[in-house]
């Protein structure tokens, strides 16, 4: 594929934008169980060095109790650190007067956004989530600007990526071969995650939601044929045993093969602790099959001790990711240091974050000679249309072939939009939402997602929201 001569842009104007999501089921993870949230969107308008330009967009769960999980803080509190890291954000993007790159918008303003952000007590994780839309929705500006796919404008690295101008692991190093060898896929697996609360069976409901949609395991699993699942744990070994056995129970009676990975949203205090689950797991012989299914652990330990010790104990015996620890752009590295071998992908943590954490991969597996690191695609906050869409063509891009996907059960698809916003994405992505009963929803087939319609100009994402059904976010 030719490579395209970077894109430089003035970012001249960026609207933060928000309304509001009830979830047809409560969720729980780690602290916190939500009933309802606030999706945020950021728009963005450039200005194409040489001529042309226009408005891009990006969107976002402002979720509670995840990237900083202070008892103190409130959710509305926790939700009031992500205004304040998008608008940092929007100054930082704004202010500059030389045109720039869309990657080196990000580059140059990653030491600024994370400083000014500390001043106000925001972590690097908190941070980053600012970055995070304005960087997908001035990718989305350029690509619609320039008739190119997201996929298109990686691959030709027509988005300028150069790591190597302020990370000195890549000095030298052309990431350009690395960026053309990406090849999206046109479906991927779908991993249901499985919450704390959620019902596991029928005698687990005490009261039905009665929509319709499934909304026991047994029923996810009977409508959607996953084969790949994600699993909460909370801290407590006994109390996991025992909801991991009622989750076998149900898993077990599929003849098909099926995938399994452990989230602890950083319930446990030590390694020595999450080595008691999995020593008391493989011990139980109702888990033999969960058991050999697990494909990885994902950040089992508070981030405070995550990155302070080694993990070997429990590495040894499967891998382990971080996501919570997951925090700026050093991460990764001090965390393979300590026997960590992945790395969560999430748009809400920065898509130049994840292609940069792709590249470390590629590298250090071809040091080592063989399939040593790996990242994996978690979040299941994202929404229908423009977040969701976004993601997904993140992580295929990445080739990963299985990703994190519940916000279809959680929330009821497209049902409290505005019905024109609802018929411009089925019609611009029938192949990833249906409307059988005339409300859009994500379509799963088999376990499946059929994506082949992200493809197109623009961000992933042929369609646009409903603007006038949005509130402006707090100045």
């Amino acid at each position: 594929m030719r490579l395209s001569e970077p894109v430089r842009v003035h970012v001249r104007e960026v609207r933060l934008l928000e309304r509001d999501v009830h979830l047809r089921m409560p969720f729980r993870f780690g602290v916190v169980t939500l009933t309802e949230a606030t999706e945020a969107y950021a728009c963005a308008r450039v200005e194409i060095e040489g001529g042309g330009g226009g408005w891009g967009a990006a969107a976002e769960m402002l979720a509670p109790k995840w990237f900083d999980k202070d008892p103190a803080l409130s959710n509305a509190e926790n939700v009031e650190q992500l205004r304040w890291s998008l608008r940092i954000a929007r100054a930082l993007y704004t202010e500059g007067r030389r045109a720039r790159t869309p990657f080196q918008l990000f580059a140059d303003g990653y030491h600024f956004q994370i400083a000014e952000c500390g001043r106000r007590a925001l972590n690097p994780l908190v941070a980053g989530y600012g970055p995070a839309l304005l960087d997908r929705a001035v990718l989305d500006a350029v690509c619609r600007a320039s008739g190119m796919s997201f996929y298109e404008a990686v691959r030709t690295n027509a988005a300028g990526i150069d790591p190597g101008h302020f990370l000195p692991e890549f000095a030298g190093l052309d990431v350009e071969p690395f960026l053309a060898g990406l090849a999206p896929a046109r479906e991927i697996h779908a991993r249901h995650t499985v919450g704390l609360v959620d019902p596991i069976t029928a005698s687990d409901v005490r009261e039905r939601v009665g929509d319709g949609l499934p909304e026991t395991l047994e029923e996810v699993v009977e409508r959607y044929g996953h084969a790949y699942y994600k699993l909460k744990v909370g801290g407590d070994v006994e109390a996991d045993l025992a909801r991991l056995t009622a989750i076998a129970g149900v898993l077990d009676r599929s003849r098909r093969p099926y995938f399994v990975t452990l989230d602890g949203n950083e319930q446990y205090e030590s390694v020595e602790h999450v080595v008691e689950l999995w020593e008391t797991m493989a011990r139980a012989p109702a888990l033999r099959r969960l058991v050999d299914a697990v494909l990885f652990i994902e950040q089992p330990i508070t981030r405070k001790a995550a990155l302070l010790h080694d993990i070997a104990p429990l590495a040894r015996r499967r891998p382990v990711i971080i996501d919570e620890s997951d925090a700026d752009l050093d991460a990764f590295v001090a965390a393979r240091a300590m026997g960590y071998r992945g790395v969560s992908s999430k748009t809400c943590k920065g898509l130049y974050k994840s292609l940069i954490n792709a590249a470390r991969c590629a590298r250090w597996n071809a040091e080592a000679g063989g399939p040593e690191y790996f990242m994996s695609a978690e979040d299941l906050t994202t929404q229908a249309g423009i977040a969701l869409q976004q993601d997904l063509a993140l992580v295929t891009l990445l080739g990963l072939t299985h990703v994190e996907r519940n916000g279809h059960h959680y929330v009821d698809g497209m049902a409290a939009r505005p019905d024109g916003e609802q018929r411009a994405f089925l019609a611009a992505h029938p192949d990833l939402y249906g409307a059988p009963d005339g409300i859009v929803r994500v379509r799963i087939r088999g376990g499946r997602l059929v994506i082949g319609s992200l493809g197109c100009p623009g961000f992933a994402a042929a369609a646009e929201p409903d603007w006038a059904s949005m509130r402006e976010m707090a100045a």
